[in-house]
């Protein structure tokens, strides 16, 4: 699957779900990009295409000879993720997935194996890598100027809970919100992992209980340099969707997401900051990152430039995900060895 000529790259979009549409529509304005939607609900897959002026099909016929697809973007549900990466693999496809890979370590693993042994491009949804503040706090902190860091707070909360459909399919919030986090945390601090704590609770529907699930939890991780962070994370969020990293050193400190639409409310007299409305979903807040990194994803197909975020990364936010789900379910400190060696 070649491309057809040296400026155009055909790209399928595999999902036409919410996510999906939002991928669609940041494809179609990226130059040279030549776009088939596919789905398994090929009229919806259709509607989408039409919108955007671009060709619809169903999956299947991706993976067929004379195609005209160069890459494929994975916006499917969790469940078809790990299928869907093997028979790019097995075709020499290029792939962008939504994370996560897999829904276990084991069927990860799989994944990373065999798209080594086919030598193809990969990169994963970790959008916050390519958000402006967070690009910013991983340039201070790697440049020197907060000083030696010692502590961090993440946090990552819904205003409103998802549907009990998903949260059944979900893997739970840890795999689910906070990966998100965990991988930023990596990516900003340019360390790892070392051990985890974390607890949590349902506050809301009952529903997160039935799925072995909780809505608000709080993780403790210690890094490899002794650094403590804090990770919360919340479905229940009311004043709105918050999303924040406040890092501490000993010389100075950086704060991503304070900024005029942060969920805040200040009861300090006289204080007017925050005063936008609030975010009301991941969508809105990092519609432009989803953008650039599928920009990204195209230069990538195109040999411009290496991933900025190849699969074997979602290994290891993964493991910290797992490693915090296991703690909270048996009330001790998970260290990630215990889980790497698994």
């Amino acid at each position: 699957m070649e491309n057809r000529a040296a400026d155009r790259v055909g790209i399928a979009l595999l999902g036409s779900g919410r996510i999906g549409v939002g991928h669609a529509r940041a494809l179609s304005g990226v130059p040279g990009v030549d776009l088939t939607v596919c789905d398994v609900d090929v009229g919806r897959a259709e509607r989408v295409a039409s919108e955007l002026g671009a060709r619809h099909c169903a999956i299947e016929e991706v993976f067929s000879r004379g195609a005209g697809i160069d890459a494929v973007v994975i916006a499917t549900p969790t469940s078809t993720h790990e299928e869907l990466i093997l028979r790019c693999a097995d075709a020499g496809v290029p792939f962008f997935c939504e994370k996560p890979v897999a829904p276990d370590l084991e069927g990860t693993r799989r994944c990373i194996e065999a798209v080594r042994a086919a030598g193809i491009a990969s990169q994963i949804g970790f959008q916050r890598r390519f958000d402006p503040g967070y690009a910013e706090a991983r340039r201070r902190v790697r440049a020197g100027e907060l000083g030696e860091i010692h502590r961090i707070h993440m946090l990552t909360c819904d205003q409103h809970p998802p549907q009990e459909q998903f949260v059944a399919t979900s893997g739970g919030i840890f795999r689910d919100c906070l990966i998100h986090d965990f991988d930023a945390l990596r990516w900003v601090t340019g360390h790892e992992v070392e051990s985890v704590f974390a607890t949590g609770a349902v506050r809301g529907d009952p529903f997160f209980e039935t799925y072995g699930d909780v809505d608000e939890a709080v993780a403790v991780l210690r890094m490899d340099d002794q650094t403590l962070v804090t990770a919360q994370t919340s479905r229940n969020n009311g004043q709105g969707y918050d999303v924040r990293m406040e890092i501490s050193g000993t010389r100075a400190n950086a704060t991503v997401g304070l900024e005029p639409k942060v969920p805040l409310v200040s009861v300090e007299p006289g204080a007017a900051f925050p005063d936008a409305d609030p975010w009301v979903d991941f969508i809105a807040r990092f519609e432009a990152c989803y953008g650039a990194e599928l920009a990204a994803f195209v230069d990538v197909v195109r040999g411009k430039t290496p991933s900025p975020c190849p699969i074997d990364q979602a290994l290891e936010a993964l493991s910290i995900a797992v490693a915090a789900t296991r703690s909270c379910r048996e009330g001790r400190v998970v260290r990630l060895s215990e889980i790497r060696e698994n």
